[in-house]
């Protein structure tokens, strides 16, 4: 399978602080990738640097092929990015929003149609379509902004605690759409809900104050039960 995302030994400060250090993995079409750790592990931040939101102190990434430093726009334009808590645009409704977001990725006409279609399917939307954002429940400004990162059929999707505030069977439903998007995509998930890899996840790549401290798959680290919290509390507990 292709290698769709690199990172390469990153680090990111914040002052005194190593948020992220010395973190390396890959992942490759077919695969969903959970990053897991407590807040403040690094997660987010590696997802940052990833899509170009944050500039590596040290490090290198590259998304399908292309550097997020050498050829951000081209790197950029292979992601479909889901941010932590995404907030704004409360005045535009869920169609004037997927409208935006499909012509600020240069989509136009029949594209354009099809780009927003595909957003409206993945997040279960037609029912409040012409709903401003400001108007609805965290869930639903949640469902748009899943939407918008399916908008363009990326190769890549990196989602940052994709299944906050959704209700089980809405979870359910991620999921499923999520599975089948893998076939062709490398997808990488931030989750603390250890449901989410165990259910989800193809691998797990665990974070500790920064660092990766065990990558590899799920399956191998469950337990008897068919259960991944021992080995995460293992692994990712300060204790």
């Amino acid at each position: 399978m292709r290698v769709l995302v690199e990172a390469e030994h990153l680090v990111k400060r914040f002052g005194s602080t190593e948020a992220v250090s010395d973190v390396s993995f890959t992942a490759e079409a077919g695969a969903i990738v959970g990053l897991l750790g407590a807040n403040g592990a690094g997660k987010s931040t590696t997802m940052r640097m990833l899509v170009g939101y944050l500039a590596p102190d040290a490090g290198a990434a590259r998304i399908a092929g292309r550097s997020t430093a050498d050829s951000p726009r081209a790197a950029r334009a292979a992601i479909g990015y889901l941010p932590e808590q995404p907030t704004g645009f409360p005045d535009l409704t869920i169609r004037e929003f997927l409208t935006f977001a499909a012509e600020a990725r240069g989509l136009r006409g029949a594209a354009r149609r099809v780009g927003v279609e595909r957003a409206v399917d993945a997040g279960d939307l037609a029912d409040a379509f012409d709903a401003t954002l400001g108007s609805l429940s965290q869930g639903w400004r949640q469902r748009a902004w899943i939407g918008q990162a399916f908008l363009h059929d990326p190769p890549v999707m990196v989602l940052d605690e994709p299944t906050t505030a959704l209700d089980p069977g809405q979870k359910r439903r991620l999921r499923a759409r999520l599975r089948e998007a893998a076939a062709g995509k490398a997808i990488l998930v931030s989750t603390h809900i250890l449901e989410e890899a165990e259910t989800l996840c193809d691998r797990a790549v665990v974070f500790r104050a920064g660092r990766i401290v065990a990558d590899g798959p799920v399956a191998a680290m469950l337990d008897a039960r068919g259960r991944l919290q021992p080995a995460y509390e293992a692994l990712a507990s300060f204790g």
